[in-house]
């Protein structure tokens, strides 16, 4: 009988590395078709319906890309970290901490401030958050050797209940005191992101050149290829003099920092105020998805956040035929499950192997004699 062959790639040509990925997406929008068959919806329908109001015109498309630039930049601090195995798990923290020190900036700074200093400074101000609020897992994970899953979720926790007290529990500058329910002060228009068209701002070029300089330092300087000895074996790190902890130290610290522009940015271009509410939508959790999906390489999370961002865009659309928001979810799950397990693929080559040929012994004769 023959049995199944699995042997690791030597090489990924760039046939396997787009073909087994778009060939996973076909297999989940087939599932997905099934799905809504048997829920009693027409899957022509529903994905004719997902392209219009994510991907087809101006409108459509602006939306998706909005939605997809916090989704890059919190998938890039998960790739980052990934890379040397160190598990950051609280870009969600991160992001809150990133949008409240923008918040801070962008009320505290003269509103007459030009746009490019006060925007520059509220990105500023979000990078230095988010990593002085990673930093507060990263000095112990790089010196103690305490795990960072623990205290990175921990503290996604805390950065939540701060931000909800700074609007909902307290009478901060951050809060307007003029409405009757809690609610973020406004930043001024000097603090808004400049708008490239419509509602996209120019986050989505921030978010794509920093992923652009991210596969560049991962590929071609030395701190990355102390990332990348680090990630593959950081014993051999360690004999080879490269300082783990520093290097990881710097690492999380750079993590957090992606996420809290992140949050720098949805204050300066969606939300225009520290929003509780529409921040916290585990845009966080979600980068941790996008990083797998992307295999922790920085340009494959752009695709892959623009895609998850497609999806999201068009839920309310999909929604209004009659699909469920339930579906919705599934769907986006399916995709993900589905290119996560073709990854598989990309990595190995899975052959049938066949049986050894059989070979007749020869009987020997019992009489022991001949004719």
């Amino acid at each position: 009988m023959s049995r199944i062959m699995v042997t690791p790639r030597p090489q990924r040509s760039m046939g396997v590395r787009i073909g087994v990925p778009s060939l996973s997406l076909l297999v989940a929008m087939l599932l997905g078709a099934l799905i809504l068959v048997l829920t009693g919806a027409d899957p022509v329908e529903v994905y004719r319906t997902m392209f219009d109001a994510s991907l087809n015109g101006t409108v459509a498309l602006e939306r998706t890309l909005t939605y997809a630039t916090p989704l890059i930049l919190t998938g890039l601090a998960a790739a980052i970290a990934f890379r040397v195995k160190v598990y950051n798990i609280g870009a969600e923290g991160q992001l809150f901490m990133g949008a409240i020190g923008a918040s801070a900036v962008a009320l505290t700074l003269p509103s007459g401030t030009p746009t490019v200093l006060m925007v520059g400074a509220m990105m500023v101000a979000g990078a230095l958050a988010g990593l002085v609020w990673a930093g507060f897992a990263a000095v112990p994970k790089a010196f103690l050797g305490t795990d960072e899953i623990i205290t990175t979720l921990m503290l996604n926790f805390v950065a939540l209940a701060f931000m909800n007290y700074l609007i909902f529990g307290s009478f901060s500058f951050l809060r307007d005191p003029t409405r009757p329910v809690p609610q973020g002060e406004a930043i001024p228009a000097s603090a808004t992101m400049p708008s490239i068209s419509g509602r996209l701002h120019i986050g989505i070029l921030i978010a794509v050149g920093l992923a652009v300089v991210l596969w560049w330092v991962l590929r071609s300087t030395t701190f990355g290829f102390r990332m990348r000895t680090i990630g593959d074996s950081p014993r051999a790190a360690r004999y080879a003099g490269i300082g783990v902890p520093l290097t990881t130290l710097a690492v999380l610290s750079i993590s957090g920092a992606l996420a809290g522009v992140a949050g720098a940015i949805e204050v300066s271009g969606v939300t225009n105020r520290l929003d509780p509410q529409s921040l916290a939508i585990e845009l966080g959790y979600t980068g941790i998805v996008i990083a797998a999906v992307a295999r922790l390489n920085p340009i494959g999370v752009v695709p892959v956040a623009v895609l998850l961002a497609a999806i999201a865009a068009a839920g309310g659309s999909m929604q209004s035929i009659g699909v469920q928001v339930q579906v919705v979810v599934l769907l986006q799950g399916l995709i993900f499950l589905s290119v996560t397990a073709g990854e598989f693929f990309v990595t190995n080559k899975v052959a049938l192997r066949p049986p050894p040929p059989t070979t007749i012994q020869p009987v020997a004769d019992p009489v022991g004699g001949g004719a």
